[in-house]
């Protein structure tokens, strides 16, 4: 289960407040149901993998091909869908759904959203350039990126070399982000501080890859009334 990733909608940002007066800003993700579509054996392709299908598309908006696709699978047509490898396809059955249950004792986790866009950005903004001098015979380019090439040789300008140009609209990864709570019932997911996108941007939610031993806000609050609770030995 650990490899298999949801995908949610971010709704925006809200607090949460714990019981130490301790003030915590969330990001809040409409969690979407898994389904999986169909189950990939060794046999057949060389590797063991689920194909999971989320989110809801009108009949009329998928080619035939794909509405014979799902017709086969008897299940109605999901909008994306997503292969997983796994280990073992035994405790996977075609139709079966996952919601957010499978982050139940799931501390940390990673996210992956396509940052907000920024259309074209000058020099300065997009990479922190310093800009020109603002005076001393500067004339109209305080926030140009200055010299980009080298002289005859090698007669170019190399790739890669930070320019202006299109600016976000990135698929970005934000590594172990905790968790501070879910609502089953309505679907949500609370998710530590900020994430990349803008509101309604999908959200591809799964198991930290990383194994960290950081602790979480609870565990620190709990951690510091205990401290509290046992009397410190007196100084000699």
């Amino acid at each position: 289960m650990n490899n298999i990733a949801l995908i949610g909608k971010k709704i925006g940002m809200t607090r949460e407040f714990y019981k130490t007066g301790q003030l915590v800003p969330v990001t809040v993700l409409k969690m979407e149901k898994a389904r999986v579509i169909q189950i990939i054996e060794e046999e057949k392709r060389g590797y063991k993998a689920v194909q999971l299908g989320y989110g809801k598309i009108k009949s009329s908006k998928i080619t035939k091909s794909m509405k014979g696709f799902f017709a086969k699978r008897n299940t109605e047509a999901k909008k994306k869908l997503k292969e997983y490898r796994v280990s073992s396809t035994e405790n996977y059955k075609e139709g079966n759904e996952f919601g957010l249950e499978i982050f139940k004792d799931v501390k940390f986790v990673d996210t992956k959203s396509k940052t907000i866009g920024k259309g074209f950005a000058g020099a300065m903004k997009r990479h922190n350039f310093g800009g020109l001098r603002a005076t001393h015979g500067v004339s109209i380019s305080h926030r140009s990126h200055g010299s980009t090439g080298q002289r005859q040789d090698p007669g170019k300008v190399f790739k890669g070399k930070k320019m202006a140009g299109h600016m976000g609209d990135k698929l970005r990864t934000m590594q172990n982000i905790e968790i501070i709570k879910t609502d089953l019932e309505n679907e949500l997911l609370y998710l530590k501080g900020s994430i990349p996108g803008s509101k309604n941007s999908e959200v591809l939610v799964k198991k930290s890859v990383k194994n960290i031993k950081k602790l979480t806000i609870e565990e620190k609050i709990a951690a510091a009334e205990q401290a509290k609770k046992t009397p410190e030995k007196k100084k000699k």
